[in-house]
């Protein structure tokens, strides 16, 4: 069985390509599925019709998930994602620029699991997501299938 894979959602091609290297870099042997906005990220998680989740599809060990995305929301990611009995213990890390306190504590009432704010500094932006990438898919446990 192949390890469980990361679900990257960022919309801005910059930020998703430095997340890619950064996770890159750190030689994890996951797969990382990148979606560009919150209605792919919803079928790849439940297939096509979030209503009716598909269990055939493997969950990912982390959903990396930034906030301000076309079609469908972060928040309504996040809100769809804690829903569903199956997806409700998926790892979500919101990975966001906004700085608002409102998105703050929206995502944890939401349920994130962390909420972590873009650094502006190339090295610090690599640095941090690398170490995201090896605490969710290396160290973290979540009751997954």
């Amino acid at each position: 069985m192949r390890p469980p894979h990361i679900l990257l959602v960022e919309d801005t091609p910059d930020d998703a390509e430095l997340t890619l290297r950064a996770l890159r870099k750190q030689k994890l042997v996951n797969d990382i599925v990148h979606v560009e906005d919150g209605e792919h990220a919803l079928v790849s998680l439940f297939g096509a019709d979030p209503g009716r989740p598909d269990d055939a599809l493997q969950l990912p060990c982390v959903v990396l998930l930034d906030l301000k995305l076309p079609k469908v929301d972060g928040f309504e990611v996040l809100r769809t994602i804690r829903k569903h009995e199956r997806t409700r213990h998926v790892p979500v890390v919101v990975l966001t620029s906004s700085s608002e306190d409102r998105d703050l504590v929206e995502s944890y009432q939401l349920g994130a699991n962390s909420y972590v704010q873009k650094p502006v500094a190339f090295d610090e932006f690599v640095e941090a997501v690398g170490k995201l990438g090896l605490y969710w898919s290396l160290l973290n446990r979540w009751p997954h299938e």
